[in-house]
Parts: C-alpha cells; sequence; structure tokens
C-alpha cells in the first residue's frame, strides 16, 4: 500500500486546497489510463441523498460516496463498460476509512476475484499495483476504521482495454417498451441484442444513470416515486465485456400512491433482525433476480384451468394435479410480490377463491388438499397442514397489503382458518401440530407430527391478529422438540427427520414408514424445507432458540460440502450420511436462509444464491421452483411477518 496524502480530517469535513476542491483529479503516469472516471456505479448503502456510488467516479474531490455508518460489511463497485487490464486503483479516502477491505474484480458482476486485500488501512490516500481481469471492480470492505462508515471522495480504477479477440459489441436492444406501472414500480420489455459470439446480459439505466442488470428481456425497477415520470434506455453486453448503443428511449410514469400495495416488494419497510446477512450485491440487483425467477415460476405453475374465475398452482411432481401446498405457496408468493406485479392481487383473489370452493369435509373453514384434474376433490376431501398455514398467512398478509374492505375480508377469513387450525389441527394435548384433520384422537396418527409444518413465525403472525396466547404455547412448544432432537438425535448436524412419532411421550425420528416412505424419520423430502422454515423466523425475530437451531444446521453442512452447494445432496441420515447423490433446489436452497443468521457466512451464503441463479428453473417440479422462489424472497429481505 503507498499512501501519498496522509490527514486527520472531521467527519464531512472538505479538502481546502482550491485547486484540489475545483479541478478534476490529475491524470497519472502517461502509462496508466484512468478507466472508471464518469461509469455507472453502484453501492451496498447510501448514508443519504447526496453520498450516491456515482459521486466517488465523477472526477470531482469535493463530492464523496458514503455508506451507512456503523455497519459492516459495506461496498461499491464500478462497471467499466468492457472488460479490462487493471493494473492501479487509487482511493482517496474522506474521514471513514476502511481498516480491513478487499478490491475484487468480475467479469460479470456476480462472481468476485480478490486482487488486494488488507487489514491494516489507514485511511488517506491508499495508491495501489494491482493486477487482475474485469469487467467490474469492487471495493468490499469488511471492518471500518472508525464509527461512522465508508467513505471515499474518489474511487479510480487505471488499466487497458480493448485488444481483445471478440472487438464486436452486440446490436442494440430493440423495441424497448413499459409493460405496466405501480405506484412504485416500472416494468420493461425489449426485444433480444444479437452478437456475433453471444449476449450475455443487459444494462438497465434509469435517467441516464445504471439501476441494474439481468441475463433476460424484461425488468421491473423498483423502489419508485409515486406519479413521477421516468426515462429508460437499455444497452447489451457479451462476454467480452463490449457494451451496445442504447436502445430507443421509453418515459413510464409510475401511478398515485393510493390503492396500491401497503408493503410493495422491493421496498424493505419491514426490516430484519440486526445482524443478517444477505447475499452480496447491490439490493436492487437482488430484488430484480427474486422478480425475474417469479415470472418464470408463475409462466410455469400459475393457471386458470377450470374457469370459474379461478387461479391454481399445477402440481405436476405431486399425486395429484391440484394440491393444497401449493395452493398454500401461491397465496403467499402472490401477496408478497404485490407491488412488483401489478396482478398480484387478481392472482391472490383467484387462488382464494379456488380455496374457498375446495373446503374440508371434517372442518370446512379448512382446504380439502387435493383435487383432479377436472378440480374436484379427491382422495378424502380433508386438510394438510402446511397448506391451511400458508392460507391463513397468505390472508394476513393480503390483509396487511390491501385492506379488507373489498371483494374479501381476509382478516375475517384469516381469523377463521386459524382457529380452525387450532380446533383440528393442534393436538389440544402436546400443542404440536397434528398432519391434518383427518388425524384424530385414537388412531395411529395422533401423537405423529411432520417437522416442515413448524413455522414458527407463522405462530407468531397468528398469536398477532388473534390476541390468542395460546399461539405462544404452541410456538413454545414446538421450539422445545426441535432443541431436544437435535441434542439427542443430531447432535453433530442439527438435521430433523420428516415425521416425529411419540410426541405425547419422547418425541423422536420414526422408525421405518410411518405416513410416507421408509425414509420418514431421516432429513428427507419434507424435512428438506426445515432450514428455510426455521431461519425465516431467525432473521425475522433475532428468537435465541430459533437462531440456535439455524446455526446449528449451517455450521454442518458448510463444513459438510466444503463451502461447496454443489455437494449437497439429496436426504441425510440424522448423522450426516449421504442417501443419495443429485442435487435439488429444496435441498440446497433452503441452507440460504439458515446461513443468513451467521456473520461468518457471507461467502457461503453467496455461494448459494449463485447456485440457485445458476440453476435453470424445473418446470416439472412446482415443488423444487416454489420452495427456491421463497428462499429467495427470504434472502433478499423481502420476507415479512404480518
Amino acid at each position: 500500500m503507498k499512501l501519498t496524502l496522509k490527514g486527520a480530517l472531521t467527519k464531512g469535513a472538505v479538502l481546502l486546497t482550491a485547486g484540489l476542491l475545483l479541478l478534476p483529479i490529475a491524470q497519472a503516469d502517461a502509462a496508466d489510463v484512468l478507466l472508471s472516471q464518469g461509469k455507472a456505479a453502484t453501492s451496498s448503502s447510501i448514508e443519504d441523498s447526496g453520498f450516491e456510488a456515482g459521486r466517488a467516479v465523477d472526477g470531482n474531490t469535493a463530492t464523496r460516496w458514503a455508506s451507512l455508518e456503523g455497519h459492516d460489511p459495506e461496498w461499491i463497485a464500478i462497471d467499466l463498460g468492457a472488460t479490462a487490464a487493471i493494473n492501479r486503483v487509487k482511493l482517496t479516502w474522506e474521514a471513514a476509512y476502511g481498516k480491513s477491505y478487499k478490491i475484487q474484480t468480475s467479469l460479470n458482476g456476480t462472481t468476485w476475484t480478490d486482487i488486494f486485500s488488507t487489514t491494516t488501512g489507514n485511511g488517506a490516500i491508499d495508491d495501489l499495483t494491482v493486477s487482475g481481469t474485469g469487467r467490474y471492480v469492487r471495493l468490499y470492505g469488511t471492518a471500518r476504521g472508525t464509527a461512522w462508515g465508508y467513505s471515499l471522495w474518489e474511487f479510480q480504477v487505471y488499466g487497458t482495454t480493448g485488444g481483445g479477440d471478440d472487438p464486436q459489441p452486440p446490436t442494440a436492444p430493440t423495441n424497448l417498451t413499459s409493460t405496466g406501472v405501480t405506484s412504485s414500480t416500472v416494468g420493461l420489455s425489449w426485444g433480444a441484442s444479437t452478437d456475433n459470439v453471444g449476449v450475455t446480459g443487459y444494462t438497465i439505466y434509469r435517467n441516464g444513470t445504471a439501476v441494474g442488470t439481468t441475463a433476460g428481456t424484461t425488468y421491473t425497477d423498483m423502489g419508485l416515486a409515486a406519479s413521477t415520470a421516468y426515462t429508460y434506455t437499455v444497452k447489451a453486453s457479451d462476454q467480452a465485456g463490449n457494451m451496445s448503443v442504447a436502445s430507443n428511449a421509453v418515459t413510464a410514469t409510475t401511478s398515485g400512491g393510493t390503492g396500491g400495495a401497503a408493503v410493495p416488494f422491493g421496498s424493505h419497510v419491514i426490516p430484519y433482525a440486526a445482524g443478517m446477512l444477505k447475499p452480496s450485491g447491490t439490493q436492487a440487483t437482488l430484488d430484480q433476480k427474486v422478480v425475474d425467477y417469479y415470472q418464470r415460476w408463475k409462466t410455469a405453475f400459475l393457471k386458470q384451468n377450470c374457469g370459474n374465475g379461478w387461479y391454481q398452482v399445477i402440481s405436476p411432481d405431486a399425486s395429484h394435479p391440484y394440491v393444497g401446498e401449493a395452493q398454500g405457496y401461491g397465496m403467499v408468493i402472490s401477496a408478497t410480490m404485490a407491488g412488483a406485479d401489478p396482478a398480484a392481487k387478481t392472482i391472490f383473489d383467484g387462488l382464494l377463491k379456488y380455496v374457498l370452493a375446495h373446503p374440508s369435509q371434517y372442518n370446512s373453514d379448512l382446504h380439502a388438499a387435493e383435487q383432479d384434474t377436472s378440480c374436484n376433490s379427491d382422495n378424502g376431501s380433508d386438510s394438510a397442514t402446511d397448506a391451511d398455514l400458508d392460507i391463513a398467512y397468505g390472508l394476513l398478509l393480503a390483509d396487511r397489503q390491501w385492506g379488507s374492505s373489498g371483494t374479501y375480508n381476509y382478516k375475517s377469513l384469516a381469523i377463521r382458518r386459524i382457529n380452525a387450525i387450532k380446533a383440528s389441527i393442534v393436538n389440544p394435548t402436546t400443542k404440536l401440530l397434528r398432519m391434518g384433520d383427518w388425524s384424530t384422537s385414537g388412531g395411529k396418527h395422533y401423537y405423529i407430527s411432520r417437522t416442515s409444518d413448524w413455522m414458527v413465525d407463522h405462530f407468531r403472525a397468528f398469536r398477532k391478529a388473534t390476541g390468542d396466547s395460546s399461539w405462544d404455547t404452541v410456538r413454545t412448544a414446538h421450539q422445545n422438540v426441535i432443541a431436544s432432537l437435535q441434542s439427542s438425535y443430531a447432535p453433530s448436524t442439527g438435521l430433523l427427520p420428516d415425521f416425529v412419532i411419540n410426541t405425547n411421550t419422547s418425541p423422536r425420528p420414526a422408525t421405518g414408514e410411518v405416513l410416507e416412505s421408509p425414509n420418514d424419520g431421516k432429513y428427507w423430502w419434507n424435512a428438506c424445507r426445515v432450514p428455510w422454515r426455521i431461519g425465516a423466523d431467525a432473521v425475522t425475530s433475532a428468537d435465541a432458540k430459533s437462531l440456535a437451531a439455524a446455526r446449528k444446521l449451517n455450521t454442518w453442512v458448510k463444513s459438510k460440502t466444503g463451502g461447496n452447494p454443489s455437494n449437497i445432496g439429496i436426504g441425510y441420515q440424522l448423522n450426516g450420511a449421504q442417501i443419495e447423490a443429485g442435487s435439488d433446489a429444496c435441498y440446497f436452497a433452503s441452507f440460504a436462509v439458515a446461513a443468513m443468521t451467521d456473520s461468518g457466512s457471507q461467502a457461503w451464503l453467496d455461494a448459494l444464491w449463485n447456485k440457485m441463479l445458476v440453476t435453470p428453473i424445473d418446470t416439472s417440479s412446482y415443488y423444487a421452483a416454489s420452495v427456491q422462489l421463497q428462499v429467495m424472497i427470504a434472502a433478499s429481505h423481502n420476507h415479512w411477518v404480518p
């Protein structure tokens, strides 16, 4: 590290030398070409308006980027516009400097390579000789040198571009259009670009500033002001980092602020507990990845096959074409995506209408879990616990999003279903969930419970909605059994079995087949959701019991796989012995939510997130796709408890 300026500036101080304040920063030696000035820059956060990332690449030492105060890690990244050979990075720090930080490069803005790191930074100017290649360059700070944040007057990157084997840029995207607006979002689509080698992605510009990237030809810009006009263009990039000229410009005006979702997707108005990780990258990029996957999920699984204004989530990999679990997923997802999808309320109401038209034969306020191709209830017309838990939770989300004065009184319907769950599904003796309203006293399944139904954040929401303190008892009962099972049967892994027996005496993993398969007592196709379900409560509440359970799972799987998500297999014995080879999103994605609870698992969380991004959606499995989508919602800090 070469320090060429040293000073004890106070927080927010301005350098007073007239030339330094008013003139652009001097060019480096002739052999160095300044590549970063005026390029698109993004950051993990900003302290306030006026401290945006672009201020660190504007050539003016009177302006600066500043992150949120008191938080690690934070980062700022520059898109150079083309792949470059990078030989020098110059950081002009404000008083709020980084003590421990890395300089990283990336070809795609997702996978990063370290080209410099230090744990002894002391501020002023760091003039670094480096060697690396990439289109994107990032400062990644892991420890602040002060109590404030990270702040740079200038972030300069030097090197050379061009001279590669592929100098030809892609053609410009065509026919950029707005596909719809809400009070806080603008949807965009465009015609694909072409390239002599291949287009790798698109950069979206709002009012001339880069706001996001995508590999597809659609994008939803989120977090916008109501009743405001925005102008967009799009540029394409290829593998060599060549960027096309801009598409045609399109202007879209967001709608008025009334009548929209109260908690629009991407607004992050309900924060997670302090210290919970999220994948690296700008929040806008994380949100967009979720929206992209959601659109593919909708295309593959959301249908209107039986008329009556119904929507259904199809389940090609289940025993019936329509199962209650899928409808519950659909209701939670559609209510959560309100604000990003203008059709969210229509979809939610169509799913709700379908659910209400198919009541359980045992309790009409619960849902019959299985329907045939004609949408007629089948196989006993009884309930499945996880379906009704998610349906009730989705109704609470809908009440918060849109209120209950419209076609459906969401709040009233939610409370009726919550009370029905208490009456027909919660075991009155153990306070643990049964598997459905068909599991009645005296039957062989009465004291059996399914671990993937143990949704502690749902119990919290039910307590708040009803004011019924018995939901506190239910929550505590489930958390105590989780801790007991982890301690007694999976002390080195934290894994839970699909089913737990003897819940009235000494709860333990099922022995042999009690409902579905010989693996009912192992970490199998039900329990694969457990890290997500436990983690969802941990990250939103910081509950000590949920955190402990999630961290135990995370510690084991990170060690077991050597930090490589592709090593997560299909099914495990509770001692950690793998059952099958292969890879499935229910298994690898779920662990991402548990990883968020561990401050030392940023790289592991990033690896899990990137594994999700590069895994094509399986259109034959609503189960894997629906689990991954909900994990992505949670991992991007878009899950919330009503």
